[in-house]
């Protein structure tokens, strides 16, 4: 198991939202992270990620204990982020926010995010500020390659996107998916999750209440009706 999450419970203040988190994902997996909002996966992303330290519980990436370790740390036990709201550097340019982040050795360079997202190669003198939304998370996805992580993890994968830009960045996952990069995402689009995804996880109150297959999911509407739908 590459990332495992035993028993984290987590907050703000005095205010409890993860409520003993059990998760594992193993490399090469593809696991979706699914529920409706303020359930908590943002805030087991950013527990993750060591943005906000647990109260309880135990954190192991590759086997090692990294329970509280600083972001930095995680990122280079080979973690990558694509935060929720894109957060790239708005004054730098393209290439600017892609070299910022870069880590060796490994596969992804300039060339390689270039090659799997051309639109930002035409536009790689542009600053941040001047891109689309899509075109930003584009960028955003470029930058957590650019470290060479072993598990990439989104937040609202293509939240607020036009419908062509969704499908673009669908068809990108799904290549990297292909080339065994595991991946953790979030998002409402449970047919293109369904899509690209061995697993879902369901999150219910800071619990993981339900998962399985997309076949399972498919079969079970009423686990989309009671903990998926508004």
């Amino acid at each position: 198991m590459f990332l495992r999450l035993q028993g984290i419970i987590a907050g703000y203040g005095g205010s409890q939202v993860l409520a003993g988190i059990d998760l594992g994902l193993g490399a090469g997996e593809a696991v979706a992270l699914l529920g409706r909002n303020g359930m908590g996966k943002t805030t087991t992303v950013r527990t993750i990620f060591g943005l906000l330290r647990p109260t309880s519980g135990r954190i192991e990436v590759a086997g090692r204990d990294l329970t509280g370790a600083p972001p930095f740390v995680i990122a280079r036990a080979g973690l990558g982020l694509v935060p929720e709201g894109r957060q790239i550097f708005p004054t730098l340019s393209v290439e600017e926010n892609l070299v910022a982040t870069a880590r060796g050795p490994g596969p992804w360079d300039l060339a390689k995010v270039y090659a799997l997202f051309p639109r930002l190669a035409e536009r790689k003198r542009h600053g941040g500020s001047q891109l689309s939304g899509g075109e930003q998370q584009m960028l955003a996805i470029g930058r957590a390659l650019m470290t060479n992580p072993r598990l990439l993890v989104l937040d609202e994968a293509t939240e607020g996107l036009a419908p062509l830009i969704r499908s673009e960045i669908w068809d990108c996952l799904g290549r990297l998916r292909a080339e065994g990069l595991a991946i953790l995402v979030i998002d409402k689009n449970i047919g293109a999750l369904s899509r690209l995804v061995d697993r879902h996880v369901v999150i219910e109150r800071g619990r993981l209440v339900w998962q399985g297959s997309s076949a399972d999911l498919a079969a079970e509407p009423r686990v989309r009706e009671r903990f998926l739908h508004v």
